[in-house]
């Protein structure tokens, strides 16, 4: 059990110290590391002269300690295992510190660690402390030079913060490099990388003349897998300029690769340090998500150098200040060099699979937190998906040009600042004189608010009035909610499908009437009618279109209305809603029937409309792609009560077999155009061509005919890309069969540790028998570590959150199999053990036997002694459920 308090937004004090300057010397050694650290310290304005100076620090062996250039006694400070205090101290002081670390031991990968025999950093939010004494929070901003010192033959290669500078040799064949940030940052986006690296170099010329060299750093046998990843990162430049007006502010913008991280990459001041798996991508290694999702990760972190950087958080509590902000910001550039609706669509799925469960389950939290045990547990869904949607409602609400009013105004005002939401807030509420008073509930308010819709149809008046009311249940401490600020667009459409002018009641909106389509209505109130007025027939309403608010909207529409939307609705996002609420009513219903002991049955209308899906070429093909996926299993599991999860996968899977066989002709149409041999390339019309074809692939892979064995087994043999490669082995698997091609591909890929990834994801996401026995095994297999989190990933947690098939048996062996696995990484890397105990946080929405197996597992892992504040915090949570 933790001893650790809880920290709470409303104890925020300023820090008693500042710091002006950081001067950091490292000699680099993979076990013997010797940090020299120089603080310029001062007094913050208001902080009384006996108030002791308190650094942070973990782990660290202190060799000296030196102010204003004499040793202080040993009786002039005490040191703890979280903390330095000097009780004396000048309003202004030259602190030097010299530290040694052990990166080579370092399996939390927080702070200083090797990897591969390289060395890197990661130091958000809290891992700084790890490498020297310092005050380690975001509001203390300093200037820091680094210099570097290492082995230059095992080490060729130092990197850090801000501009090169110097470089020179040393004796006993060493080097050393200087690097000096001009701009004042917290300590969290500190950053280092030496070791035997390549890199490939580009440029990007700015809009106003200057030229900024584009450093991509990998290991050596990987350049060939970087052109996407530099691409990148030159059209982010440009698309940040053009949209916001934001210039990179560095001589050189670089990116460095590594295997073993936490994350999926870090923003440090010009030297972004990256999981591998968003930096290496070629045809025949990456799929088309893979590429797209270097586009998008590579944009959110150079995007950060405005929004998280120039302008960071005040305390960790505003963490959605920044991220949600650049996750809006990446969002935005995937969506303007790809597919709007189909980027789209693709987020709001991510977000109600995971955040809405977040939301609605035990770690539900705010927006902006009000306290936190162990901040890692507070990388959220909700902090950065739910805070982007909370972001895009401001541009929902001021348009474009408005929202660039607050964003211009945002940064004349605090650039160099560490500041909070409200300032975000206050910004956009002053640059558009608008009150956004209300709006601040989105920060503070946890759960997913719920809009219940009547529409009623007036013939003599030919006029139809909206009733909207919203209500947000219960959280973990938060059982009353006020109503919300919502933003919720539509338009009404005629049984032609043509979209009608909307002229709201000058007693319901007291405006003139105009011919607009769609309109943005503003929700305050519990309850609010809205009467729309010269309307020629009854309008089917199309409701919040382009997902406007995140929250759940009931509409009493009948099968034929959504059939009807799914067919004629001009807005993409609620063309697909139209038909994922029909998948959704279909597998719920299915799911009933077969927990009665019914024969499941796919009604012919849903097989229609499938089918109509398939016969309209002028579609986009992704688009159709996304409306013939049905709902995932842990997204219905959150629409039901005391789920016996593997009837509903097995529920699922029938429904998907029936309709397999009812629109057999026309996936196999459908397939066979799209299968037209052409060479791979990554484009926009490729991919959705890809999606399409591969969405009829999996369909077909249900048909017990051994037309589909052979279809499967030759797209796999002939596929010139890993997207077309790992769709037909995926289905393989699924079926049962495959092991001829799975052996294949690990003797192809062995050397390749991400295709291996996906190799192993592959198995643990199966749902043929024997796939726990399987999984354990490959807990041996050469290619598997425990230490290295990808790994974990892609095998454990793909087990664990992503199977509820087999992770849900009946005989609870999938529950002891991820407590095992908790219990054992906790000891290695707590980060990974906390973000794996959240396959527990739905335990309550299981049937009661399963629950009672699930708890008993939660209560061991929570009776382990010696265990992390990572994961006591998570499984404290799910047992309070």
């Amino acid at each position: 059990m933790t001893d650790r308090q809880a920290i709470r937004r409303l104890d925020y004090t300023a820090p008693a110290y500042l710091i002006d300057r950081v001067d950091l010397s490292f000699e680099l050694d993979e076990t013997d590391t010797r940090v020299s650290n120089r603080l310029v310290i001062k007094r913050n304005k208001g902080t009384a002269a006996d108030t002791p100076l308190v650094l942070h620090g973990e782990g660290l062996q202190l060799d000296s300690l030196k102010l204003d250039g004499a040793p202080l006694p040993a009786s002039a400070y005490q040191r703890d295992e979280h903390s330095l205090t000097i009780a004396a101290m000048p309003e202004e002081a030259i602190l030097e510190i010299v530290t040694r670390v052990n990166p080579a031991s370092n399996t939390s990968l927080m702070g200083l660690y090797v990897s591969g025999g390289n060395f890197f950093t990661q130091c958000e939010a809290e891992g700084f402390r790890k490498i020297t004494y310092y005050l380690d929070r975001p509001d203390v901003m300093a200037k820091f030079t680094t210099t570097l010192i290492a082995d230059r033959q095992k080490y060729p290669v130092l990197l850090s913060n801000g501009n090169r500078v110097g470089a020179g040799q040393m004796d006993r064949g060493r080097h050393w490099v200087k690097w000096v940030d001009p701009f004042r940052k917290p300590s969290y986006l500190f950053a280092l990388v030496a070791g035997k690296l390549v890199a490939m170099s580009d440029s990007h010329v700015t809009a106003s003349g200057r030229t900024v060299n584009v450093e991509v750093y990998v290991e050596p046998g990987n350049l060939d897998k970087c052109p996407h990843a530099v691409a990148a990162a030159k059209k982010a430049m440009q698309w940040d300029e053009e949209r916001f007006g934001l210039e990179y502010d560095l001589d050189t913008y670089m990116i460095v690769a590594v295997s073993d991280f936490n994350m999926g990459a870090m923003e440090n001041k010009g030297l972004n340090i990256f999981n591998t798996k968003y930096v290496l991508a070629k045809p025949d290694t990456a799929t088309d998500a893979d590429f797209d999702g270097i586009d998008s990760v590579v944009a959110h972190e150079y995007f950060h150098n405005w929004t998280g950087n120039r302008v960071t958080c005040r305390d960790w509590f505003q963490l959605s200040l920044k991220e949600g902000l650049t996750v809006y910001r990446d969002q935005e550039f995937s969506s303007d060099i790809g597919s709007r609706s189909v980027t789209r669509i693709q987020n709001v799925r991510a977000l109600r699979e995971y955040q809405f469960a977040e939301d609605a389950g035990p770690q539900a939290h705010p927006v902006r937190p009000d306290e936190y045990l162990e901040i890692n547990n507070f990388y959220t869904w909700t902090v950065y998906e739910k805070g982007s949607e909370v972001v895009r409602m401001y541009a929902t609400l001021l348009g474009r040009e408005g929202f660039r009013r607050g964003m211009d105004l945002y940064f004349k005002r605090h650039d160099g600042q560490a500041v909070t939401c409200d300032d975000f807030r206050a910004a956009m509420a002053d640059a558009n004189h608008v009150n956004l008073d209300q709006f601040a509930l989105w920060y503070s308010q946890a759960g997913t608010p719920h809009l219940d819709i009547e529409g009623e149809w007036h013939e003599a008046e030919r006029s139809f009035t909206l009733t909207v009311r919203q209500s947000i249940p219960p959280t973990p401490g938060q059982h009353d909610k006020d109503p919300m600020h919502i933003p919720l667009a539509l338009a009404l459409i005629d049984r032609r499908g043509q979209p009608l002018p909307l002229q709201l009641s000058t007693q319901s909106a007291g405006e003139a009437a105009g011919d607009a389509t769609e309109r943005i209505l503003e929700l305050r109130q519990d309850c609010e009618r809205f009467t729309f007025v010269n309307l020629p027939c009854h309008p089917v309403p199309s409701l919040l279109r382009d997902f406007s608010a995140p929250v759940t909207l009931a509409y009493p529409y009948s099968d034929d209305e959504l059939v009807f939307l799914m067919t004629h609705d001009d807005d993409a996002f609620a063309r697909w809603e139209a038909a994922n609420n029909y998948a959704v009513r279909l597998m719920c219903a299915q799911y009933a029937t077969a927990t009665r002991g019914e024969a499941v049955s796919v009604p012919e209308a849903f097989s229609a409309a499938f089918r109509t899906l398939l016969e309209k070429p002028e579609l986009d093909p992704a688009l159709v792609a996304l409306m013939l996926e049905l709902p995932r299993e842990n997204y219905l599991l959150e629409q039901l009560e005391e789920v016996d999860p593997v009837r509903l996968a097995q529920v699922c899977q029938q429904v998907r077999q029936q309709l397999a066989r009812a629109l057999r002709s026309q996936l196999l149409q459908r397939y066979q155009q799209l299968n037209d041999g052409q060479p791979y390339h990554y484009n926009g019309e490729q991919v959705a061509r890809r999606s399409l074809k591969n969405v009829c692939l999996d369909y077909l892979a249900e048909l017990d005919e051994g037309m589909t064995g052979d279809l499967l087994a030759r797209q796999y043999q002939k596929a010139d890309n890993m997207t077309d490669r790992l769709a037909a082995l995926r289905a393989l698997v699924n079926r049962g069969g495959g092991e001829a091609q799975l052996a294949d591909f690990a003797h192809t890929w062995q050397g390749d540790a991400l295709v291996m990834d996906k190799w192993f994801a592959l198995q643990a996401t199966s749902r043929r028998p024997g796939t726990l026995s399987r999984v354990q095994h490959l807990l041996e297999h050469p290619a598997f570590s425990l230490k290295n989190p990808n790994k974990v990933r892609a095998l454990i947690s793909a087990f664990c959150l992503q199977n509820p098939l087999h992770f849900h048996s009946a005989d609870g062996y999938g529950y002891a199999f991820a407590a095992d696995r908790i219990i054992e990484l906790d000891a290695i890397n707590p980060q990974i053990a906390a973000r794996l105990a959240t396959c527990f946080n739905r335990w309550t929405k299981v049937d009661l036997s399963r629950r009672a197996l699930m708890r008993a597992e939660l209560q061991r892992i929570k009776a382990c002694a010696g265990l992390s504040p990572d994961t006591f915090e998570i499984v404290s949570k799910a047992l309070a459920a």
